[in-house]
């Protein structure tokens, strides 16, 4: 209907056109589209229904709005077979606005409801939706929530220790209702899935992983097709440690050894250009590797397979190459003419680059080093298909579908690959702890194959200063203090300042009996040489307090010199309001920097001061800086090789274009240094009085 607001004197067209018929796309019971017969859609409650309703726009006359309401009208057939319905009018609102019903709570449960609308413009009605092209909705109203499901396991009974980490299993979950089309459910600490039926009221199988040793559970909820939920059923089940690798050499067999003893699996037979008792990868638990001599005789072979690699698998080894400019086998598995798979170095137009190669499949990354150690490990998975590569406990590349050969009785070869015209990609380099599994080798199990133990540098709590010179705490080199720097020690006692009011007030130091006070003009300490090895992975902790709440210029808390810059400081930059690690990529004056930073406000000589960490893991190529246990992204970055420093440790000042300065002015405390890389659990245990336990 047209309501007439037009001037005095205008002259329009009066006569009415009926409202439009309400089309099918713009229906719906609650949240679901219109639908009938198979399609009629199951609601958990009485619905409200709605429509969008129009009236034309030529019934539209200038100054006028099209007024329009809607006639809803639903029914069906009681028990006795009998139709009853119910109507409803809506108030009149404008064109093109949708227009509800809310049922009564009283509708019937689980019967077909049909229902239909038009609209009615106070002087001619639209045709109903169910008219011509159109259709009579339904639904059905479900009042009953479904049974709660029953879980089973083959693999993983209840409450019962199966093996283990690695390795698939499957769980099925069934509920007696008949009407369940989806379960949702979720493993302890995973995000919540659902899973389907074939058909309503059916079971549904899902796969799972474990990758801790612990026990685990699984929530489940049955699903109807009106949305209602089911009681959870918690189904818990124990998982043990992951199985053993199938075949194990640590290669650290005595010097002239003629074959590498297995810790599981077959002994492996030496070829004659291999030694034993080469030096191992530092912060291992291997005394000693191998070396290969690149040759027809440097290879080590059980002469029996160590994989089926036809299933699921996973390799691994520790390795150090003498050349990068040739592809070199680290291990790999006969299969007929050809090899099942490889681990190894792999050559191309982008450089060397570390490889595992299954069937046609082949993934690259990681960039190998000469005179480097790296852990390599690739896994086959046949329960999804894809084969993955980590390189010093991460994954690199892409993981890609495999197809693995449909032989698997070769032998395991160690530093070399059967191709169609024999044995090629010999090893030249050290190898060490080379080992085979028969299930998924699980990302913390990978870290824990590639970690290398940092060891502690350095110590130095800073309590005091016997001749200007702070003791390490285990007789290392010690810190010698510049002009301008002093131990401010904990309060001797002799006085209490909240009974004595002529007892000064003494603060008490960051940590300990005592910190390093610097002036900010000429202060700081230093050892008489370099303490981190800056071409290797190096980890650097120190408690920092600035005294200035508004300093106005950069200043250094950490540095270490190469011949012509710092090859890294720790700053306050007041200019970012912000913690810096800044790192030059060559020791050149000139050179382009990479820095990693976080925010945070100066401390103005009050609080406990700051946790500050840095981190150079040169296996991953990254760099971060931690403030108080903590990085982020902002705070790493990638860093593909530091240049080496021949220059002492310094504490509160770096090297600047005339000398030294950015000099400190605040507290210091508990540095610490140490060759390699902290994990991130272990910046927690800094700067408290005591190392971290490195477990």
């Amino acid at each position: 209907m047209a309501a007439a607001l037009t001037a005095p004197g205008a002259a329009h067209a009066v006569e009415n056109l009926p409202p439009r018929q309400p089309l099918v796309q713009d229906l719906q019971a609650g949240t679901r589209p219109c639908a009938a017969g198979e399609d009629r859609p199951y609601v958990a409650s009485p619905p409200t229904l709605s429509a969008v309703l129009y009236d034309p726009e030529e019934d539209n006359q200038p100054a006028e709005a099209n007024l329009v309401h809607g006639e809803f009208e639903a029914w069906w057939q009681d028990a006795d077979g009998a139709e009853q319905r119910l109507t409803y009018s809506t108030r009149t609102t404008l064109s093109g606005t949708r227009q509800q019903w809310r049922l009564p709570q009283d509708i019937p449960a689980n019967t077909p409801i049909s229902w239909r609308v038009r609209a009615n413009d106070g002087t001619a009605v639209s045709a109903w939706s169910s008219q011509g092209d159109g259709i009579t909705c339904e639904f059905v109203y479900d009042d009953v929530s479904p049974d709660k499901p029953v879980v089973t396991s083959p693999d993983y009974p209840e409450d019962e220790i199966r093996d283990g980490v690695g390795v698939w299993g499957g769980f099925t979950m069934d509920s007696p209702s008949d009407d369940v089309v989806e379960y949702r459910y979720n493993f302890i600490g995973g995000p919540y899935l659902t899973a389907r039926p074939d058909e309503p009221g059916g079971p549904a199988t899902i796969r799972h992983l474990p990758t801790r040793p612990a026990p685990d559970y699984l929530s489940v909820r049955a699903i109807d097709r009106a949305g209602r939920s089911s009681a959870t059923t918690t189904y818990w089940f124990r998982v043990k440690s992951g199985r053993a690798p199938v075949a194990h050499w640590t290669l650290g067999d005595a010097a002239g050894s003629a074959t590498a003893e297995a810790e599981s699996g077959p002994d492996a037979r030496a070829g004659a250009g291999v030694t034993f008792g080469a030096s191992a990868p530092r912060g291992t638990s291997l005394a000693s590797a191998v070396r290969l001599d690149g040759g027809g005789h440097g290879y080590l072979t059980p002469d029996v397979p160590a994989v089926d690699t036809r299933g699921t698998y996973a390799v691994s080894a520790w390795a150090r190459p003498a050349e990068t400019d040739r592809g070199m086998t680290v291990v790999s598995q006969d299969a007929g003419p050809s090899a099942g798979f490889s681990l190894d170095l792999h050559t191309s137009g982008d450089g060397p680059r570390w490889s595992f190669a299954v069937g046609g499949t082949r993934i690259s990354g990681g960039a190998p080093e000469t005179g480097e150690w790296a852990h390599l490990l690739g896994l086959y998975d046949v329960e999804t298909g894809l084969a993955r590569l980590y390189v010093n406990g991460r994954e690199v590349g892409t993981a890609a579908r495999a197809t693995p050969a449909d032989t698997s009785d070769g032998a395991f070869q160690i530093g070399r690959v059967r191709k169609d015209d024999g044995y090629r990609g010999r090893w030249h380099g050290e190898l060490g702890d080379v080992r085979a599994y028969d299930r998924v080798a699980v990302p913390d199990e990978v870290n824990e194959l590639a970690y290398r133990k940092p060891t502690l540098l350095g110590h130095w709590s800073l309590e005091d200063a016997p001749g200007g010179v702070s003791p390490e705490q285990s007789g290392r080199a010690p810190l010698t203090l510049g002009p301008g720097a002093t131990i401010h020690r904990v309060p001797d006692g002799s006085c209490t300042p909240d009974f004595d009011p002529d007892c000064p007030a003494v603060p008490y130091p960051l940590v300990g009996d005592g910190h390093l006070r610097l002036d900010g003009e000429n202060g700081y300490a230093s050892t008489d040489s370099a303490v981190v090895d800056t071409t290797n992975s190096f980890t650097l902790g120190v408690v920092v307090r600035l005294a200035d709440s508004a300093p106005t210029r950069p200043m250094t808390v950490l540095s270490q010199p190469g011949k012509h810059t710092d090859v890294f400081k720790v700053r306050y930059d007041p200019s970012v309001h912000s913690w810096q690690l800044v790192m030059p990529q060559k020791d050149r004056a000139d050179a382009p920097e990479v820095v990693v930073s976080q925010i945070h406000a100066p401390d103005g000589g009050e609080g406990p001061g700051h946790r500050l960490a840095v981190v150079y893991d040169d296996a991953a190529d990254r760099i971060k800086l931690y403030l108080d246990g903590h990085t982020n992204d902002g705070a790493t970055a990638s860093f593909p090789g530091s240049p080496p420093s021949s220059g002492a440790l310094q504490i509160g000042r770096s090297m600047t274009g005339d000398g030294w300065g950015e000099y400190l002015h605040g507290d210091v405390d508990e540095v610490q240094a140490y060759a390699g890389a902290l994990r991130d659990t272990d910046i927690f245990g800094l700067g408290w009085g005591t190392a971290p336990c490195l477990c």
